[in-house]
């Protein structure tokens, strides 16, 4: 039976440290914001945001759930649960403005969006295969055959990859969403902040994530690595 390696204890506790703070704070600014009114729902921002950009051919939706907001380029629709939605408040308006930066991403062809949407395939088929791979792989590691790992690990790496790509994706539809909600005064002065500061730890998940991905990689090449010799 192998032992936990105290490395990899490590980094996986300092992840989910990182995780947990980021996911408690994100929570907290939202539950702030969302008491913060507006006169426009997120739904009915997403709608003049899309129209302003003519984009006609997006449909805006409510999904349930919360933190479902998503923007689906197949079908084209700009999915906000239910309390983005329907509420009038500065989350909701942040949030549904930052999915609509998503489309507008999507119309003019924005090139990270258009490599993440790419490897979404690639990386679907090889995320059911690396854990066994990798695991499979360790165990004939220890034993002097190290080639399976070195597989696992390209595998692994494609999830890494698409980590880091989806950075420039969320921080650039952040962007846009904010510069669109300035330029039409839909918040006021005391309002910008609150929602630039929202988009802002909800953008810090994915920098989370992409860290810790980088970090589990980095750790399997040091074993594989360490295998060899």
């Amino acid at each position: 039976m192998m032992r936990m390696d105290p490395t990899y204890m490590i980094i996986t506790g300092i992840c989910m440290l990182l995780s947990w703070l980021v996911g408690r704070q994100l929570k907290s600014k939202f539950a702030k914001f969302s008491k913060v009114p507006t006169d426009m729902s997120g739904a009915e921002v997403a709608q003049k945001m899309l129209d302003a950009h003519g984009l006609s051919n997006v449909q805006v939706i409510s999904t349930p759930g919360q933190l479902t907001d998503h923007y689906n380029p197949l079908k084209k629709t700009v999915n906000l649960s239910q309390v983005v939605y329907a509420e009038r408040n500065v989350a909701a308006i942040a949030v549904a403005a930052h999915e609509v930066g998503h489309a507008v991403q999507h119309a003019k062809a924005y090139k990270p969006l258009t490599m993440r949407s790419k490897l979404v395939p690639v990386v679907s088929l090889s995320s059911r295969f690396t854990g066994i791979v990798l695991m499979i792989g360790l165990s004939l590691a220890y034993s002097g055959r190290p080639t399976l790992l070195l597989l696992g690990i390209g595998l692994f790496a494609l999830t890494t990859l698409f980590s880091f790509v989806t950075l420039p994706v969320e921080f650039d539809a952040s962007k846009r969403a904010l510069a669109w909600v300035r330029a039409n005064n839909i918040l006021g002065p005391t309002q910008m902040p609150l929602a630039k500061n929202a988009l802002k730890w909800a953008a810090m998940t994915y920098v989370v994530a992409a860290v810790a991905s980088l970090g589990q990689l980095l750790y399997y090449v040091m074993l594989y690595n360490r295998s060899r010799n």
